[in-house]
């Protein structure tokens, strides 16, 4: 590995270093001092040359003159002035959003030997007594310093390799379910974060007891991405039996009966990524095939989608509202053979905020567990998650709401303690691309957008479970990390394909959300009643 590394201007402003040095004093962290700069990481393909190197770090030097570079504590000779420092870096076995647009700009201005950029930012601090703070302070630091959800911690330099890592995939493994009976696959739930019921084991018991052989782990979590609550609103779709009487509708079919009993005015509802309610000719502007931009008269019907993201929410409120907004922009662009996002909203319902400076008497000692984050700090974090993803995509947030409530009943405590974080919005589509069409055979499946990584991928259990009934690092790992700059790239390919019109090369889309591809791909597959051949290892 060819292996470069520049350290850069400062991360923070002297006030944010203030503000959070203030913050660590009061926990007893005893700090004096505290800097933070940026690290550029940079993997090579061969060996630069002098003008090159010179160009990457011209590159690399950026940002307002306020937090400009500051060489002299900056330096890793001057390290040994302060009494530690450690590094925070994405978390390993990621890419960093960050990390896919500078690589990019470098492939663009003729750095061709760049294989990836990173960022990280060095922290280095000095204690009250100048001497290495305790483990207990040093784990206080840097729980304050980074987002175990999104960041890792390098202790020292020597350990930057790892940013770069290339790990080999992982071979499919078997669940002894012949061998060991029922143990083996409830084990297989808990260890997996699969949030299978009891009914869905027996099933599966039954199912591969039939067939004669083990399931796979790949198996197993497909299945429980695609059959989870999540997914098919199991609890939404069951029979309910209210004062012993059951009931001739399910929740989802009350839901329903609005649009049964007043159809008028929808194209699509319920069938599709998001609804399609009737529109008008309308001119929308975008070049035509000779790459002409003009006005092109189309009858245009309108998007309509909302949906919640709250798990994510509450466990890391800032990736998490931020990727259910970009989650609900794919489901409009995903729908019929290609939407236009145009206008977002956000919404958080949460417990009581319990502010420091200003309690109130009908509020409560919380209790839930601790990777489950306090209300207050998700509607610090959380609007700003979904304002910036949709700000990066290039979509305009511009409306949401905001509530609190808790409420004692029976000595119990209800509330908002997993949050409700409402991401949606409205699009156009035109009226000749707002069904779905059939797959021939050997039509090409596509994963248009980033690479995937063990992350997200668990997103639809998860989500499924009661707050705090998984394990700490599965919910960690549940959550997808938000890329507005791919995604907004993946969009314009679909711009490109609608505005073909009756040429559009796309038959059917999908977006590729919680779960992953273990149910983006079946969705697509399945939805048009046929099967497919999908090769894992050509996913990137």
């Amino acid at each position: 590995m060819i292996f470069v590394r520049f350290i850069g201007q400062r991360a923070f402003s002297e006030f944010r270093l203030a503000r959070i040095l203030a913050q660590l004093q009061s926990q007893h962290v005893p700090l004096a001092r505290l800097s933070a700069h940026y690290c550029h990481f940079v993997e090579l393909s061969a060996p630069l040359a002098d003008s090159d190197l010179a160009h990457l770090k011209e590159l690399l030097e950026y940002g307002s003159r306020h937090v400009q570079k500051d060489d002299s504590d900056a330096q890793e000779d001057n390290i040994t002035s302060w009494s530690g420092h450690f590094i925070v870096v994405p978390r390993l076995g990621t890419v960093s959003p960050w990390s896919s647009k500078a690589t990019d700009i470098a492939h663009q201005c003729g750095l061709s030997a760049v294989r990836r950029i990173e960022r990280g930012v060095v922290f280095q601090y000095l204690s009250a007594d100048n001497e290495p703070l305790s483990a207990e302070a040093l784990r206080l630091l840097q729980d304050s310093l980074h987002d175990r959800m999104v960041e890792s911690v390098l202790n020292d330099f020597s350990e930057e390799t790892q940013v770069f890592a290339h790990a080999k995939p992982k071979p499919m493994a078997t669940v002894p379910l012949l061998k060991e009976g029922r143990a083996a696959l409830e084990a297989a739930n808990r260890s997996l974060g699969l949030a299978l019921a009891n009914d869905e084991m027996d099933y599966l018991e039954e199912r591969y007891r039939e067939l004669q052989r083990d399931p796979t782990d790949v198996e197993l979590t497909m299945f429980a991405q695609a059959n989870s609550e999540h997914c098919r609103h199991k609890i939404f779709n069951a029979q309910w039996i209210v004062d012993g009487k059951l009931q001739d509708k399910s929740l989802f079919a009350m839901i329903r009966d609005t649009h049964k009993a007043h159809p008028q005015g929808t194209v699509v509802a319920y069938s599709d990524n998001s609804a399609i309610m009737t529109g008008r000719e309308a001119a929308r502007f975008y070049p035509d095939a000779q790459r002409q931009y003009r006005a092109h008269r189309h009858l245009t019907h309108t998007l309509m989608k909302v949906e919640t993201h709250n798990h994510p929410t509450a466990i890391a409120p800032f990736p998490g509202a931020a990727t259910g907004s970009g989650g609900e922009i794919r489901d409009e662009g995903a729908t019929g053979t290609g939407g236009k996002p145009k206008a977002g909203l956000a919404g958080f319902s949460v417990s009581h905020l319990r502010i420091p400076q200003l309690p109130q008497s009908w509020e409560k000692p919380p209790a839930k567990p601790d990777r489950i984050v306090s209300p207050l700090t998700i509607m610090l974090d959380g609007p700003l998650g979904a304002a910036a993803f949709n700000n990066e995509f290039g979509r305009p947030n511009i409306t949401g709401y905001f509530r609190t409530m808790e409420i004692d009943v029976g000595g119990k405590s209800y509330g908002y303690h997993k949050p409700i974080m409402i991401a949606g919005g409205m699009g156009m589509i035109n009226a000749t691309q707002v069904r779905k069409k059939a797959l021939p055979e050997g039509a090409l499946l596509i994963q248009l957008g980033g690479p995937g990584f063990l992350i997200g991928l668990g997103g639809g259990a998860a989500s499924s479970m009661a707050s705090g009934d998984n394990s700490a690092d599965l919910d960690f790992d549940s959550v997808q990390r938000g890329n507005p700059e791919v995604q907004r790239r993946a969009q314009e390919v679909i711009d490109q394909c609608w505005q073909w019109d009756e040429e559009n090369p796309i038959l059917s889309i999908h977006d590729v959300g919680a779960g992953g591809v273990s149910n983006a791909l079946p969705e697509l597959i399945y939805d048009a009643g046929v099967g497919g051949l999908i090769q894992l290892r050509a996913i990137p």
